[in-house]
């Protein structure tokens, strides 16, 4: 970044009331430097990815651009409403945001430049490849997403990318899994609603048996499940004065809380112990508050709650659960109070707006002052190596606290 100024809406970024007192560090040059890991990146897929790779029957409806008759770009996709294109120029690093992650040694230079060791890589486009009714055809385009995406990073050790998987179509989606175990993939991403759209009761969900099957094959393969923000039905459903600020908040970030209470709440865990998952860009503020909230319904709605558990749903979140966050002060005052130092993992969301680089270092110190440094060391990277699998470099463990 050092190439481009930073443009003035970008310079609270590098804020910092700095590391002084701490014993380790989120400086890239730092000799006592935390085992970082992103766990929630997204990669820079090809604008052609599935228009060249998928089936031919489904060409002509992967999301696309269409003009209409005064010149307009409409975005289509299946699942969304018609979304119209603002031609928007970036400035600074803005800008660099917007067209960073494509090329692959690029994209190591700048994580390694914002401290990171390893990272966990979503779909960018391809976060619409579940926004369709037709869970067949997810399916379709999540494979293309797969394949790609095992090319891409096959032997990059700092990079590692997430299987995507279309549950609506349960048949399609254990093949995938499947698939995808002997692919090497370690990581799946589910939609957080496997039936794309609003709400409707004859639709499966996540608590019910039906996926019963899906939850033992992922426990044979030893993946981990992940559900990231804006899957399961359209995160554009404001439009008007603060839909960007409603949209973010209301219908994208929100709605990850459904996956956790189906799985806690349900008994999937009890059948299913070797379980483990996260959420992803969701943040953690809201966390204390669902675990309490699912603990009292499951105490004061005894009667109604069934099947009866043999713990609290918070329980089996502590146990099974994560939650990634870029910058959320308010979760990590709580983290402790609420032990979940354990559940929480950050991620710098490379190359999106709405993470922290390339002033990760800044962001960590602006937001970890409160966190001793063993707390630092698991939110950092330690609880995602636990929970992904992942190798920790010697000499970058530490004691527990």
């Amino acid at each position: 970044m050092n190439e481009l100024s930073i443009n003035t809406p970008n310079l609270w970024r590098t804020e910092t009331p700095g590391n002084n007192d701490w014993e380790g560090s989120a400086r890239p040059d730092a000799a006592n430097k935390y085992f970082m890991v992103s766990t929630d990146c997204h990669a820079n897929e090809p604008a052609d990815l599935w228009a060249k790779r998928i089936e031919p029957e489904y060409r002509d409806r992967i999301p696309r651009v269409e003009v209409d008759e005064n010149g307009v770009q409409w975005r289509v996709t299946e699942g969304y409403r018609p979304d119209r294109i603002r031609i928007q120029s970036f400035e600074g690093e803005d800008k660099r945001r917007a067209e960073a992650g494509a090329d692959i040694p690029k994209r190591a230079d700048d994580l390694a430049a914002d401290g990171i060791d390893i990272e966990i890589i979503f779909p960018n486009k391809g976060l619409a490849m579940w926004a369709t009714p037709d869970a067949v055809f997810a399916n379709a385009m999540c494979r293309v997403w797969n394949d790609w995406a095992a090319e891409t990073y096959d032997g990059r050790d700092m990079m590692v990318p997430v299987a995507a998987i279309a549950t609506g179509d349960l048949e399609g989606a254990m093949a995938e899994i499947e698939r995808t175990a002997k692919l090497g993939f370690s990581i799946l991403t589910l939609p957080c609603k496997p039936v794309w759209g609003g709400h409707e009761v004859e639709h499966v969900n996540y608590n019910l048996p039906h996926f019963d099957p899906m939850w033992a094959l992922v426990e044979e393969v030893d993946m981990t499940l992940t559900f990231h923000v804006s899957t399961g039905r359209d995160p554009r459903a404001s439009r008007g004065n603060g839909g960007a600020i409603i949209n973010y908040v209301t219908h994208s970030l929100s709605p990850t809380i459904e996956p956790v209470a189906n799985l806690c709440a349900s008994g999937v865990l009890e059948r299913f112990p070797k379980l483990r998952f996260a959420t992803v860009e969701a943040g953690i503020g809201w966390v204390p508050w669902l675990l309490d909230a699912m603990d009292e319904a499951c105490r004061k709605h005894h009667m109604w709650a069934r099947p009866v558990l043999q713990g609290l749903p918070s329980d089996y979140f502590r146990a099974h659960g994560g939650a990634t966050f870029q910058e959320d002060p308010a979760g990590l005052a709580l983290a402790e109070r609420w032990n979940l130092i354990d559940n929480f993992m950050w991620a710098n969301d490379y190359p999106h707006h709405e993470g922290t680089w390339p002033h990760s270092a800044e962001a960590i110190e602006r937001t970890m002052g409160g966190l001793d440094h063993v707390q630092r060391a698991k939110i950092l990277g330690l609880n995602a190596a636990r929970l992904f699998k992942l190798d920790v470099p010697a000499g970058k463990q530490v004691a527990s606290s």
